[in-house]
């Protein structure tokens, strides 16, 4: 299969789906870790394809959802910094941090400028010498690379008005945390692909022997998925516990080992807290000392206040797996993408905006295009509603 039409074929998806009911003998549970794929299994309706008894549950695979409310915090202060241009992805934006977001401070009038890459945030600096651009950075290993090559282009050309809030997480810990808070559930676990590209599958090797489950790595289209879901069933009723790569197109073993070098002569790792799983040791990536110069935080020390967090948000229990997003009960009213009480619902890979935009029931079906572009067709006792 070599374009992208391919990887999302009927024919292909209803093969495979037959497959998963001629394999699964009882009830399974399966864990996916990647937002890419929570949105296309919500999409594209594939996880409501399965056969009874088969529930797939969802992860901190995007790392919006995930980031630190203290950091939208600082990023929030430093966007009030008259002399500073606050560079961010347009999915932190109304990331909630208490009651503020940077969506609220561009209001206010902080500089307050989308960006695609921290690369492209160098030209800012170039163009504006007298002002300090601070990069929100964000992301699993996937896009620490470029972090990485721009704080290095930034110390080989001397711009020291360039600087970097790093929200880098690393993948393993996370996946280990959300394993270690189920002991004994028997689970298979899909994770990300693009991550595996930067890092390889090497590291999930000791967590599949550990905890006694299959991981695959998977990719994020419709057939990757369903091919994904049908060798972690293979394996659990084999009673097996291995590493399978099911993205070999994009996916070696040892992964990209320049992007590998590149993080590590940049970042090294540190303890963070995550939301639902408390504070992971090594799951952070911070800047190194030679590059501590370019570190936001240390540049513009401050005091982050206690914020207040809605009691009504279960994004926590949504990003550890233990709950739906439509199982929290201010989903779809009280919390909605306008009035977020969590990141989850902000980010466009976040499981709760994810479901809110396809699994959202509505009255009318044009507010609510769950099916209209699905191309896996559901048995006669699958409703896409």
């Amino acid at each position: 299969m070599k374009y992208l039409d391919a990887y999302r074929d009927p024919r292909a998806t209803r093969d495979l789906l037959d497959e998963i009911r001629r394999t699964i003998s009882r009830p399974r549970t399966l864990l996916e870790v990647c937002g890419g794929q929570a949105q296309n299994l919500i999409r594209f309706v594939t996880d409501r394809s399965l056969p009874e008894g088969l529930e797939v549950h969802h992860g901190p695979g995007c790392p919006v959802s995930a980031f630190p409310t203290d950091l939208i915090a600082r990023a929030v202060m430093l966007a009030s910094e008259p002399d500073v241009i606050l560079c961010t992805p347009g999915d932190l934006l109304g990331v909630p941090a208490g009651r503020d977001s940077l969506a609220l401070a561009r209001g206010r009038g902080g500089d307050v400028r989308l960006v695609y890459s921290p690369l492209d945030a160098l030209a800012l600096a170039r163009k504006h010498p007298s002002r300090t651009v601070v990069v929100l950075a964000v992301g699993y290993e996937t896009t620490a690379p470029a972090a990485a090559a721009a704080v290095v282009e930034a110390d080989r050309s001397g711009l020291e008005n360039f600087a970097l809030l790093p929200g880098l997480f690393r993948h393993v810990p996370v996946v280990e945390a959300v394993l270690a808070g189920a002991p004994g559930r028997s689970r298979g676990v899909l994770v990300s692909g693009p991550v595996c590209a930067v890092t390889g599958i090497r590291g999930y090797e000791s967590l599949a022997e550990r905890f006694g489950v299959p991981i695959v790595v998977t990719g994020p289209e419709p057939v990757d998925l369903l091919e994904g879901i049908l060798r972690a069933v293979r394996q659990l009723e084999r009673g097996t516990h291995e590493v399978e790569n099911q993205y070999t197109r994009a996916v070696k073993p040892e992964g990209n080992p320049q992007a590998i070098g590149s993080i590590d002569a940049v970042f090294e790792a540190s303890d963070a807290g995550w939301r639902g799983l408390g504070r992971l040791a090594r799951s952070r990536l911070v800047l190194r000392e030679a590059f501590r110069r370019f570190d936001a935080a240390s540049r513009f020390p401050s005091s982050i206040a206690t914020l207040f967090e809605s009691s009504e948000c279960r994004d926590g229990e949504v990003l550890s797996g233990r709950i739906k997003p439509n199982a929290c009960p201010a989903f779809g009213t009280r919390c909605t993408p306008e009035h977020p009480l969590g990141a989850a619902m902000v980010s466009a890979e976040g499981p709760c905006s994810a479901y809110y935009r396809y699994r959202r029931p509505t009255e009318n079906p044009d507010e609510n295009p769950v099916a209209a572009s699905s191309l896996v067709v559901l048995p006669a006792h699958v409703s896409p509603g």
